[in-house]
């Protein structure tokens, strides 16, 4: 049945997002970009500087995927409105053998396009920590460190300098900080105390309890009481979690603020079940 919020069914959503993996399978750089709209943008990890456009995604696929040999290991998916949120961990094998294992959360922004309103990925937002993929390759033996030093020399002959510094960028964010926060607001929600929970977020903070509709601060308190966290990875100025609530699974998005008086409060929570 199609979503009440999406004129299109969770099974076509989830048909267009799983393009993707195939593709990458095969190194079909065409099919791969293809998938995205025109102003599509690809943020990976984030935190670093989005790829957007045509050309950028395909720089992308030139730096990222077309050298290595990637799997998908998808333990969950959820899709709310035009958006699916993927649980997954990513085994990336690279040139020289070594494999990376890269537990993630990926959500994807779907758009409708066109005169037969085919689906296009407008946004991907891949939700993993960079740090701890470098602490990997530099604790891999040899072929991790000779990884390494070909990573560098390929960044820069497809991304240029100013893309590697964009990629970059991915190292800073929120990090131990942020998951404490985090942390602490699923304990506040534990206790329904409405008071501590209000303390962690900005006075106009964002709550939703499926991804698209938007809640109050009560309201909240009251139905994510038992709200279970686990697999928490920061990315950027985004914590996501796998997310546990009345036996539902699902995946848990909460942004930080950056800004002045509120910066380290939590901007949104967005819980995906």
């Amino acid at each position: 049945m199609p979503d009440q919020r999406s004129p299109h069914s969770a099974s076509a959503l989830l048909d267009t997002v799983e393009q993707s993996p195939k593709a990458v399978a095969v190194h079909d750089k065409s099919a791969w970009v293809g998938i995205f709209a025109a102003d599509g943008q690809v943020n990976d990890p984030v935190g670093s500087t989005p790829h957007v456009g045509t050309a950028a995604i395909g720089r992308f696929f030139d730096t990222f995927i077309a050298p290595n040999t990637i799997a998908f290991d998808v333990q969950n998916d959820v899709v709310a409105g035009m958006s699916v949120l993927r649980d997954l961990t990513v085994h990336t094998t690279m040139s020289t053998g070594v494999t990376m294992h890269i537990p993630m959360h990926l959500r994807y922004d779907l758009v409708a396009q066109g005169p037969d309103s085919s689906l296009k990925i407008q946004r991907l937002f891949a939700h993993w920590e960079l740090q701890k993929m470098v602490g990997q390759l530099l604790t891999s033996g040899g072929r991790g460190l000779l990884a390494s030093v070909i990573l560098g020399p390929q960044l820069i002959r497809h991304q240029g300098l100013s893309g590697c510094a964009g990629f970059l960028r991915g190292l800073s964010g929120v990090r131990k900080r942020g998951k404490r926060r985090v942390e602490a607001l699923v304990a506040a929600l534990a206790q329904s105390d409405a008071a501590a929970v209000s303390a962690l977020l900005t006075p106009h903070a964002t709550l939703s309890l499926d991804g698209v509709s938007e809640t109050s601060v009560a309201e909240f308190v009251s139905t994510a009481q038992h709200l279970a966290v686990e697999k928490l990875l920061a990315a950027g100025h985004t914590v996501t979690a796998t997310v546990h609530l009345d036996g539902r699974r699902g995946v848990g998005l909460f942004e930080f603020s950056e800004e002045g008086a509120d910066r380290g409060a939590i901007s949104a929570v967005r819980l995906y079940i």
